[in-house]
């Protein structure tokens, strides 16, 4: 057992405007005491950040670049006649920022905003995404948010009392330097008001004479006070008389930590059916298949993607999964509402529908005991995945007699465009005004007397179907950081512009430059789709005097511009990687980056790094290096341009010979990968056409993939793999890799047993080589793209591939699944990816091309990155994914199409069809099928039979092939334009 101690403190003098704290502490561990000393600096000379303090004027003076290091404070603050308040200051305590960083981003609340480094610091620990929300605030001119570093100025700092837990310590940190700046501004006249949801901070805060509000009560004093009051955290919103559900309360930190320890509970992440919203399960390591928890009270207020603590239940209570499709559309439908005194109601409907399935489950012969999965309930939440949220008002929720002609606030419901989540309450004077508009809410708490989650209004995007509102709603549903790039960002872009160039003199003094490999005699190309004006990789090949060739793969060498730990830089690690939709790219960096400066655009010359193989005519690699380049690309090519000029026997210059080998060495690495056992995978490919003025969709084709899709893919995975062992061989502990992990068998039952039941086929899983080689087998004779469907719904059973920090995995974990090779990382992407960016400075560092930043040599930092780019990774996915399916109903709005589809899910009350032409799967219901009262479900094998609409009876099976007729509707429920299929 250890034991830490904190025994005494003094302060003393080091230097002129200098000095140190020492903590003296006692560690004991087994009996032996040990004597610790650490050294806390303190200083004399950090700024107020206030413009109007002469004190601290040489702060302020212009940099080289004439301008002032950080936005600061106004010298003229806003000057409020209520109370008798005048000119002042904002200071604003943890749980102001966590609670309500909405009103804090809002362009019409505050500004002059002090945030202590003691906030900063709590807001980092306990929400990093609020805490970089945070820290863009700080980068805004306009707002003027800035950081104090109060622990390290020798006015504000104050040590920890003997027993003082450490939420009271950080209270009165935060409080000293209210009084700091009261005092050290007093001669201008200009005061702070500590804002704080704490009751016993604020009323010890007026005990020591500092002015101080709630959020709530300074907002009563603005001027604007009636609009903002929407955007209020509902913890100073809602009454406490809602009493519509007793959920169970969570379990306490010290019983789910013991239980997680001991075994008896579990914990991983939520994931709620797309198809039920009363179903979810969560993976846990130490079980062969997913807890299953079904029902509202055993899912107990968790969102999708929450960080649960799970309790199984006893194995009496194991159940299969729920074979029926429940929504609250459904569940709402001839009930009474969404009024707060109707809900209670609904859940007797909801068990209903699930007594009604339990009922029929047990009449059932139970032969398929390998369907039944353990079952859970969630017992603790870790970590909420709470965002911001899209949504409509609920029309329910406005009485139009009386509610219209109303400011009164009342309580309302906001239905989120995504199915699989609750209502949202929230309280508002503007219900009025919110009707048939695209709103955007956040969630502020699930109390365990509320059926529902509290929230409240943040703002509005516009109207539903405005093509600017849906297309801001997507990007927000998804996470994606959209708005334009700060002043501080940009800064740190070349003050040349777009007139940057390679030097000319390569001898002009400069190390790093005289480091550099010039390729510019290399006859090197790029293949990319069609339009692509950020070129992240060029290739090159060419027949050396032994007989192997010389084949390299040259990376745009963002790394030259983006250096570590500037804003830039942070910015770019912020959003992880550029987003892709329909109609506009959402960039990672600035445009002058990444589709100018760094792009390797023909013609001119460019920094690259470089890897350089040589390999023999089998494509093994004899030999490879890596080294920062100069290169001039001789082409552009989009996919078909290169096809076409490899296949043309007439070209038979040295550019299309060389394009040549790269084609044939391609198809050589890539019958070495197929032969390890790499999976060849596959998802729904379509593009969108649009038209080229207003940018409307107009039609939708399935992407073709030529021979040098698969060149470029093959070099990009060969380059990849070769960074990964370099980097991995000089930074074993921090190195930026990406794995991608052996999938359960478990995950592949359900696929398994459909194809066995139906086309006496199987999928082999015991490793990647056995998993390929059985795909090759599902094979349709009388149907080609059955191979192609059954890969799609496998990919759909494979785990995520993800980043990861080397350390944190033992060797054997760093397998990447699906390529079958033992060690990979991302390089290849750099302008659209920050993980390569990181590796790049890590191959860098490994070749001695410059030293490795400490940013990425410390474990707890590359941690955070990695879990941000993985989620950024994620959303950027579902983003694109969602941009097709929107356009693909605009497409649809004003055309009806006939076309072939696929049957991938069999439901007890309706089927799903995924159509190969437009890469789109849409749900049928029931009722849309035909008679739901002659319906009868035989979930054993996968069929479900009906009288349609034109009364005949039908039963339709999983992998049948369907005629389907596509329509373009707008879903009552959420408001979101959606694809509708019909049965043909």
């Amino acid at each position: 057992m250890t034991t830490t101690a904190a025994v005494g403190g003094k302060r003393k003098r080091v230097s002129s405007g200098l000095y140190v704290s020492q903590k003296v502490y006692v560690k004991s561990r087994n009996g032996n005491a040990t004597k610790i000393v650490r050294e806390h600096y303190l200083r004399s000379d950090i700024p107020c950040c206030s413009r109007i303090c002469e004190n601290c004027n040489d702060f302020y003076k212009p940099g080289p670049n004439g301008q002032i290091p950080n936005p600061i404070l106004s010298e003229s603050p806003l000057d409020l006649k209520s109370l008798n308040i005048g000119k002042h200051y904002i200071l604003v305590d943890t749980n102001i920022v966590l609670n309500a960083i909405d009103i804090l981003e809002n362009d019409k609340v505050l500004y002059d905003v002090i945030i202590p480094q003691t906030v900063l610091n709590e807001v980092r620990n306990q929400s990093y995404p609020i805490y970089l929300r945070l820290r863009t605030l700080t980068k805004n001119e306009d707002k003027r948010f800035v950081v104090f570093y109060n622990e390290f100025n020798g006015e504000t700092y104050i040590p920890r009392k003997h027993g003082e837990i450490i939420n009271d310590y950080n209270d009165r940190l935060i409080r000293e330097t209210a009084k700091y700046y009261n005092n050290h501004l007093s001669e201008y006249n200009i005061k702070t008001i500590l804002l704080t949801s704490d009751k016993a901070n604020k009323e010890l805060a007026q005990r020591e004479n500092i002015l101080s509000f709630t959020l709530n009560e300074y907002i009563d004093l603005l001027p604007n006070s009636i609009e903002l009051k929407d955007m209020l955290p509902s913890t100073e919103n809602f009454d406490k008389s809602i009493n519509e559900i007793k959920y169970s309360e969570y379990y306490s930190s010290a019983r789910l930590m013991g239980g997680i320890k001991n075994g008896s509970l579990y914990q991983g992440n939520i994931t709620i059916s797309s198809y039920n919203f009363l179903e979810g399960n969560v993976n846990v390591n130490n079980l062969p298949k997913p807890l299953l928890i079904l029902g509202r009270e055993n899912l107990n207020r968790a969102f999708n993607g929450d960080q649960v603590v799970v309790e199984l239940l006893p194995k009496n209570k194991w159940k299969k999964p729920s074979s029926q499709i429940i929504d609250e559309e459904t569940i709402n439908k001839n009930e009474l509402g969404d009024n707060d005194e109707d809900e209670v109601l609904i859940s007797d409907k909801e068990r209903r529908l699930l007594t009604q399935e339990a009922i029929k489950e047990q009449g059932k012969d139970n032969d398929d005991e390998n369907k039944i999965m353990p079952t859970g309930r969630v017992v603790g939440i870790i970590k909420r995945s709470w965002r911001l949220y899209v949504g409509q008002l609920s029309p329910n929720s406005i009485n139009k007699d009386t509610d219209l002609i109303s400011n009164a606030p009342r309580n309302v419901f906001v239905i989120l465009m995504d199915k699989s989540l609750p209502k949202i309450r929230i309280r508002t004077r503007r219900a009025n005004d919110l009707i048939g508009k695209r709103i955007v809410v956040a969630i502020d708490s699930w109390n365990s007397n509320s059926k529902f989650p509290s929230g409240h209004f943040v703002r509005t995007l516009g109207e539903i179907e405005d093509k600017d509102a849906e297309q801001e709603a997507l990007l927000l549903e998804h996470d994606v950081e959209y708005r334009p790039f700060s002043k501080n960002v940009l800064s740190c872009l070349p003050k040349e512009g777009h007139d940057w160039k390679v030097p000319e003199n390569l001898d002009n003094g400069d190390i790093q430059l005289k480091k550099r490999r010039d390729l510019r005699d290399r006859l090197i190309c790029s293949i990319d789709p069609p339009g692509c004006v950020d070129i992240d990789d060029a290739l090159h090949a060419r027949k050396l005097p032994n007989g192997n060739y010389e084949v390299g793969v040259h990376i745009a060498d963002v790394t030259h511009f983006v250096k570590a730990g500037t804003p830039l830089d942070q910015e770019g690690a912020s959003r992880g990687t550029s987003v892709y939709l329909v109609d506009k790219r959402i960039d990672m960096l600035p445009m002058l980056l990444g589709t100018d400066l760094c792009s390797l655009k023909p013609y001119v010359d460019r920094f690259a790094f470089s890897v350089l193989w040589e390999m023999d005519e089998d494509a093994n690699i004899i030999n490879v290096e890596y080294f920062k380049s100069i290169i001039k690309s001789r082409e552009a090519f989009a996919y078909e341009e290169a096809q076409i000029r490899i296949d043309d026997e007439k070209k038979q210059d040295d550019l299309t010979k060389g394009m040549r080998i790269l084609l044939k060495l391609s198809k050589k690495l890539k019958r070495q990968r197929l032969a390890n056992g790499a999976l060849n995978l596959a998802s729904p490919e379509v593009k969108v056409h649009t038209d080229s003025e207003t940018s409307d969709p107009n039609e939708v084709e399935i992407k073709k993939l030529l021979d040098t899709n698969s060149l470029v893919e093959e070099f990009m995975l060969c380059a990849n793999i070769s960074v990964a062992r370099k980097i991995y061989d000089s930074f074993p502990q921090v190195a930026m890799l990406r794995r991608h992990g052996e999938p359960p068998a478990t995950n592949f039952e359900l696929l398994n047993d459909m194809l066995r039941l139906k086309k006496g086929l199987s999928i082999s899983t015991e490793s990647s080589k056995s998993l390929a080689d059985s795909l090759d087998r599902c094979i349709d004779s009388n149907d080609p793209y059955f191979n192609t469907l059954i890969r799609i719904m496998a990919t759909r059973c494979m785990l995520a591939a993800e980043y990861f920090a080397s350390g944190n995995f033992s060797y054997a974990e760093f397998k990447h699944y699906g390529l079958a090779v033992d060690i990979y990382t991302h390089f290849t992407s750099p302008i659209r990816r920050y993980c390569d960016i990181v590796a790049h400075r890590q191959l860098a560092a490994a070749i001695d091309y410059e030293p490795l930043h400490e940013i990425h040599m410390d474990k707890s930092k590359m941690d955070l990155v990695v879990k941000n780019i993985n989620k950024r990774h994620r959303n950027a996915q579902f983003a694109g994914r969602a941009s097709i399916e929107y356009y693909v109903g605009q497409v649809m709005k004003n055309n009806q199409s006939d076309q072939e589809g696929y049957i991938i899910k069999v439901f007890s009350n309706g089927i799903v069809v995924l159509v190969p032409k437009y890469g789109v799967e849409s749900l049928i219901k029931l009722e849309v099928l035909g008679d739901v009262n002659s319906s009868s479900f035989d979930e054993s094998n996968y069929s479900l039979t009906f009288v349609d609409k034109s009364g005949n009876k039908r039963t339709v099976s999983v992998f049948d092939k369907v005629n389907v007729s596509i329509e373009s509707v707008l879903d009552d429920f959420t408001g979101k334009r959606k694809v509708q299929l019909y049965l043909k």
